[in-house]
Order: structure tokens, then C-alpha cells, then sequence
């Protein structure tokens, strides 16, 4: 990666829909137009129907402005479209048993998800196991970087930069979620440290749930901090180098209280000499206004 990054930032989140008033969750099979195949466009963005969520997806952001525009339009956009229903901005969803066997179809029951990868051992992620919990669906809050254009996804060096940043983003946001997304049980499925998938324009980094929708401070806080890791790893500050595997371990078994548990903690808190660690995670401790769709 080069010194000089012109790094845009996308994102493709899930959300659970309700009937208005009611608390069950449904599956959102036929609300909206669009599939993973085919998604359907609206302004700045696309929204499609994901199993029995909801996806949508906003065209790649140059600058904060962009994002936070694009990602809260686009929701605006999606709560429009299904009147009579609520969104809901949850890590999990667990249906009822008789509702999701007798009336969510086979075709959303299926989880049909690409292979992802682990930037940590370098292996494939092994497909999920939902024998356990076969009615238990997940929203993941993918982000999308993008340094590069017209990359061969499955080129060695540029897997290895993919890696890297993925490593990095565990540091950037990764592990910080866990401050206001404690429920492990998507984790256990999906999103592990340093999950990732590599794309044409860099990489898809698939760690974190929907949470980080819940709040307008989160929302920002996102962008700030993957360009913030991007930004250091191009000028040669990996925090790999620095706190090794720490990132990976916080994710990986839910150390849910990290930042109270002593020295590595307090050297993890003060990065960068830029930000103290008050100004970086000032969004995680804002009074939470609700999301933006509901204002």
C-alpha cells in the first residue's frame, strides 16, 4: 500500500423488520425489491432482501459528509418503502418456531453466504453451524474500503494487503465494538476477528454487526476510524506490530470489559498521538438519539 491513498469507504448493513406494534420479528421476504442477484437502486444507494433481513448498501464516500448523507438517506429510504412495519437495528434475531417452519419460505430460510476468510490464520472461514439455533438469524454492518481499482481479489500481494488491513480495522473498530455490542452470538457465527472478504477495490471487512446504526455518533465514528486505520497503515503504523494478536483474542472470546483490564489495556486506550482516547471514543458515550430514520 501505497504513502498517498485516495480511500473511499462503503458499507452494506442488515436490519430486522417488524409489523408496526408488535415485537415478534418477521422475515422481510417480499417487502422490498431486490436480491443478492439483482439489488434494487435508489438514490445514492440499493436495498434488497437478504434471507429474512433486510439489506441496503450506499454508493462508496470520498469524506465524512458523503457517508454520513449516504448511510442515513439510504436507511430514510428503506423505512419508506415498507410502510407499516419498523426496522429494527439488532445483532440477532431468533423467530418463533412454528411461524419461521410454516410461513418464511425455503428460500429465505437458506443462508446461501460466500465464503469469507480470516485475516488472522490466513484460512477460510468454516460455514456457519445453526444446528443449535436453526431459527436464529444475524445482521452484520459490513464496511467496504477501497484503495485500489481492478485488482485480481485472488492476487497473493494483494491478499496480503487485504490481511493487513483487516488485522488493522480489528484495532480501528473491531474490538471497539464490543463497547456497545456485547452479544456474542453473531460473533460465534459470522463475525470473528479479522473476517474479511477481498474485492476488486480492496476489501469487504465483515467483523462488525448493524450496531453501529443504532446512533447518528457511531455512524461517524465508523468512518472516522476505518480511515483512520487505513490512513496509519499506509504510513507504516501497524498495530499488529505493536499489540500482536491483543485484537483478535478481544473479539474472539468477548472480552467485552478490555479497556478496564490493566497495563496492555491502558497502551491499547492511547494510540495515536493525535487523538486522546476521550476524542476518539466521545460517539461510543453520546446520549443514543434513536436512529436516524425514527427522527
Amino acid at each position: 500500500m501505497g504513502k498517498s491513498l485516495h480511500v473511499l469507504v462503503g458499507c452494506d448493513p442488515e436490519v430486522f423488520v417488524s409489523q408496526k406494534g408488535k415485537k415478534n420479528i418477521i422475515s422481510a421476504h417480499g417487502l422490498v425489491p431486490g436480491n443478492k442477484h439483482d439489488p434494487h437502486n435508489v438514490l445514492e444507494g440499493m436495498v434488497q432482501v437478504d434471507g429474512c433481513a433486510l439489506e441496503f448498501g450506499i454508493k462508496p464516500a470520498k469524506n465524512a459528509h458523503e457517508w454520513f448523507n449516504r448511510v442515513t438517506n439510504v436507511m430514510k429510504q428503506l423505512t419508506e418503502m415498507v410502510p407499516g412495519h419498523e426496522l429494527h437495528i439488532q445483532p440477532v434475531a431468533e423467530f418463533n418456531p412454528k411461524y419461521f417452519d410454516r410461513e418464511v419460505p425455503d428460500e429465505a430460510k437458506m443462508l446461501g453466504c460466500e465464503p469469507d476468510w480470516n485475516a488472522w490464520t490466513g484460512e477460510m472461514n468454516p460455514p456457519p453451524d445453526l444446528s443449535s439455533c436453526p431459527t436464529m438469524r444475524s445482521a452484520g454492518g459490513h464496511i467496504h474500503v477501497g484503495w485500489c481499482k481492478g485488482k485480481d481479489p485472488y492476487d497473493k500481494i494483494h491478499i496480503e494487503d487485504c490481511r493487513a488491513v483487516a488485522k488493522q480495522m480489528d484495532y480501528y473498530v473491531g474490538m471497539w465494538s464490543l463497547l456497545w455490542d456485547q452479544d456474542a452470538r453473531r460473533r460465534n457465527l459470522y463475525g470473528k476477528a479479522g473476517t474479511y472478504r477481498p474485492k476488486p477495490y480492496g476489501l469487504e471487512y465483515r467483523m462488525p454487526s448493524n450496531m453501529w446504526l443504532q446512533a447518528n455518533g457511531l455512524i461517524d465514528w465508523v468512518y472516522y476510524s476505518t480511515r483512520l486505520a487505513v490512513r496509519d497503515l499506509s504510513q507504516g503504523i501497524s498495530r499488529e506490530k505493536t499489540f500482536g494478536t491483543a485484537a483478535q483474542e478481544i473479539i474472539d472470546n468477548n472480552q467485552v470489559t478490555w479497556k478496564g483490564d490493566g497495563f496492555k489495556a491502558q497502551k491499547l486506550w492511547s494510540w495515536h498521538s493525535s487523538y486522546t482516547p476521550e476524542q476518539w471514543t466521545q460517539p461510543m458515550y453520546k446520549e443514543m438519539r434513536g436512529p436516524i430514520y425514527a427522527e
